[in-house]
């Protein structure tokens, strides 16, 4: 069996924001050698996401402002986890709404997508800098 790990690293300028890492699991694929197995994609951080979903600019700020509906920034006193002195309580439940990880088949050498899917890096609490991991196994 076959297997590949890799990180990706990311420092968003701004507190929530999607994005597209499609190309760079695609690249991972192959660098893998794997025909056919599985890849998984997780953020390794606990205020970030990785989702697959379309890649439209309406969806994603429907997506931001609907998790700002469930979990609201502010007020930041409204969260128990923030007396830790933290101001990211929010960023905590965003995240376990979007989720963790995706593992997506691999078939024939390459990402086995449906109509319009694409990876995203889900950020809740940017500004500092997070990594995603992506694990390829197979043969």
């Amino acid at each position: 069996m076959k297997s590949l790990r890799k990180e990706l690293w990311f420092n968003a300028p701004m507190r929530v924001a999607f994005i597209n890492i499609t190309q760079d699991v695609r690249k991972a694929v192959k660098e893998s050698g794997v025909a056919e197995g599985l890849c998984l994609v997780n953020a390794m951080h606990i205020t970030a996401s990785v989702f697959i979903n379309d890649d439209e600019s309406g969806l994603h700020q429907d997506y931001k402002d609907w998790l700002e509906a469930l979990a609201p920034h502010e007020p930041v006193s409204q969260y128990r986890h923030n007396k830790t002195g933290e101001d990211n309580g929010d960023a905590h439940l965003k995240r376990q709404i979007m989720g963790r990880e995706v593992i997506v088949a691999v078939t024939k050498g390459a990402l086995d997508f449906g109509p319009w899917e694409q990876i995203f890096y889900g950020e809740f609490d940017g500004r500092r800098k997070k990594r995603v991991l992506i694990k390829i196994i197979g043969e």
